[in-house]
């Protein structure tokens, strides 16, 4: 199953490998779509695939982390 999901982060977090940590600690596959990175945000399009049950555990790790996690609806980024 695929997944595509905007990951929002805050300042404090920008430089923090947490995409990297996911795919080390969860069996998911990680594919940024696009990204978006300044001082101040961080705003990343990202494809996870995987069971629907490591999925969540992923997305969950981000929302624990911090980062605020929105469905990507449509697929614009295709």
């Amino acid at each position: 199953m695929k997944r595509r999901v905007y990951l929002t982060y805050p300042k404090e977090l920008i430089k923090e490998p947490l995409i990297y940590e996911v795919g080390q600690r969860f069996r998911v596959v990680t594919n940024i779509r696009q990204a978006c990175v300044s001082d101040t945000i961080g705003l990343v399009a990202l494809e996870l695939e995987g069971s629907e049950e490591e999925i969540d555990k992923a997305i969950q790790f981000f929302t624990d982390k911090g980062v605020k996690v929105e469905p990507i609806e449509l697929d614009i980024i295709e």
